[in-house]
């Protein structure tokens, strides 16, 4: 109801507060157990910490949304009030609170908003117990700078008062324009734009006839926030059998599974792809949508070979006739999206994890297509990594060139050779004893270059600095890359994505040229860089672990 004499809006309140320690953004923003962002206070400093960092929000757009996990209902609430109070003009929510990350950034892009709140802890689990995050996107729709994060920590350290109204919650299940305070909260349809965009991107058509024909799929949506999407797209739009799109309510535990896109975690769908009953084609997506697992008939495609691919046969799809200006890949990710480049001719950038890397050389207009080896892939047509994006890229693909999935995979290895790769993560490791393995290669780095560990002979090592050729900032100690003499290479970071402890991971990479083998099983094409990368980093003293606990 607006406000009137009668009905006069809620004024604003100012409530004293103190700092939280430990609210510094990482990669991705904020992330911690849900119970602690549900502290008394925690969410609220947050907030107004964002608001405060980027000027304030008065007279400004405001997208807010989440992946519908456990406390992002009542997170939202808190933040539209917290935004009315702020003096925000306008704020955008997804209907239910619900938005995927990259439909966000989409809505961020065309409404022309000065920002955006996404609620989601992207691929970890979810529910009271598990995990929460909050992250804010700038106005391209990505996530915000480093710069812009580290105002963020460094007002959270110091905040003692945040801003809010006394009203009640606003009813986020009907379409619609209302009012709080003097804030207009438009409810919106989370899906229409967003598959609107993929509409003018893909051959719908061609798809269409694909599925027509016969060709099946099953589209795993983990309980997310993908899956109103994959069912409006795949089987309402393109025509995939009713079904197509399982585990399709989102859900505030994901249904008590762990909602990461990878042969672990999506189990169900790999042993499908893998058995005699395997449809044509299978993918999945993480908690919050921007994330990938692509597969064939038989045959796991990995997030490095994917992009490679992706890249390669953009052309077929309309959004991309034109042909990519360019590629970017996250350092970790395999070199093989950097043979199609070289023979492409086009520019090939190797960035820090973190999409937020990309943004510069998207908006620069000097990269096209983008991925990371954390199932992350997408284009320039948000500022985020897309997963349905990829999947719908894969099917016109698909559509195009009528050959299974296999058959492209061992058409592109014939051509570029084969990037042999794998990713060990060794996880809640005790932060001083994953510290200590990570400074013990930093001292061990000049002397690194002719030793031979597990008869493998280092040619090169460094710990990767990033130079923005945009902006000219620099982004140091982004990593341990350790480089043989026989093309294999070793990459160690720690992960910034958990909640407790420090997540290890080892990136394992060997090519095989043209001619080669290319139908080995990873782990055993992998084996001499595997027993390399434990001669090198003692990662079992270290960790107290024999094995990964998670291997992809």
């Amino acid at each position: 109801m607006p406000a009137s004499p009668d009905n006069p809006a809620p004024a604003p309140r100012t409530v004293a507060t103190r700092p939280f320690q430990g609210q510094r953004p990482g990669t991705s923003g904020l992330r911690k157990k849900t119970r602690v962002f549900m502290q008394p206070g925690y969410l609220e400093n947050f907030t107004q910490s964002v608001f405060d960092a980027i000027g304030g929000l008065a007279g400004r757009v405001l997208v807010l949304g989440g992946d519908g996990r456990f406390f992002n209902a009542a997170a939202i609430q808190v933040i539209l009030r917290m935004a009315a109070a702020n003096g925000a003009a306008r704020v955008i929510v997804g209907q239910g609170g619900i938005l995927s990350t990259p439909a966000a950034s989409n809505l961020i892009r065309l409404h022309g908003a000065d920002g955006g709140i996404i609620l989601s802890a992207s691929h970890n689990p979810g529910g009271e117990d598990q995990d929460f995050g909050m992250k804010f996107n700038g106005l391209n729709g990505g996530p915000a700078p480093e710069a812009v994060t580290e105002a963020i920590h460094a007002r959270s350290l110091e905040i003692d008062a945040y801003r809010t109204l006394d009203s009640a919650d606003l009813d986020l299940s009907a379409l619609g324009r209302r009012q709080l305070g003097a804030t207009e909260v438009e409810i919106i349809d989370p899906v229409a734009d967003y598959a609107a965009l993929m509409e003018r991107l893909f051959d719908f058509d061609a798809i269409r006839a694909l599925f027509a024909g016969g060709f099946t799929m099953r589209f795993d949506a983990m309980h997310a926030v993908t899956g109103p999407y994959a069912r409006e797209i795949f089987e309402r739009r393109l025509g995939a059998a009713p079904g197509s799109v399982v585990n399709a309510v989102p859900l505030p535990d994901f249904g008590g599974g762990h909602p990461d896109p990878n042969p672990v975690w999506a189990r169900g769908l790999f042993d499908l792809m893998m058995g005699a009953e395997a449809p044509d084609f299978g993918a999945a997506s993480d908690g919050d949508g921007d994330r990938n697992m692509i597969m064939g008939r038989g045959v796991y495609v990995t997030p490095s070979d994917s992009l490679a691919v992706l890249a390669a046969n953009a052309a077929l799809a309309p959004g991309y006739a034109a042909g990519i200006r360019g590629i970017a890949r996250s350092m970790p990710t395999s070199r093989a999206a950097d043979r199609v480049a070289a023979a492409r001719g086009v520019g090939m950038y190797e960035t820090p994890t973190g999409w937020k890397f990309f943004g510069n050389l998207l908006d620069a207009g000097r990269v096209t297509i983008c991925g990371e080896e954390s199932a992350g892939t997408g284009s320039d047509h948000v500022r985020e990594k897309d997963g349905l994006w990829a999947v719908l890229l894969w099917l016109n693909i698909l559509a195009a060139r009528r050959e299974p999935v296999a058959a492209i995979m061992a058409a592109h290895w014939a051509e570029y050779g084969r990037d042999y790769y794998s990713r060990h993560d060794y996880e809640a490791v005790a932060a001083d004893r994953a510290e200590a393995l990570i400074a013990r290669l930093r001292e061990l780095l000049p002397a690194l270059p002719g030793q031979e560990f597990a008869g493998l002979r280092v040619e090169s090592a460094d710990d990767f600095a990033y130079h923005d050729p945009v902006d000219g900032s620099t982004s140091a100690h982004q990593g341990i890359r350790v480089m043989f003499t026989d093309g294999s290479r070793v990459v160690l970071r720690l992960s910034g994505t958990g909640t407790e402890g420090a997540t290890l991971r080892v990136y394992l990479e060997r090519h095989a040229v043209p001619g080669d083998d290319h139908g080995l099983a990873p782990e055993t094409a992998l084996a001499p860089v595997i027993a390399a990368a434990e001669a090198l980093a003692l990662i079992r003293d270290h960790t107290g672990r024999d094995r990964p606990d998670v291997t992809t």
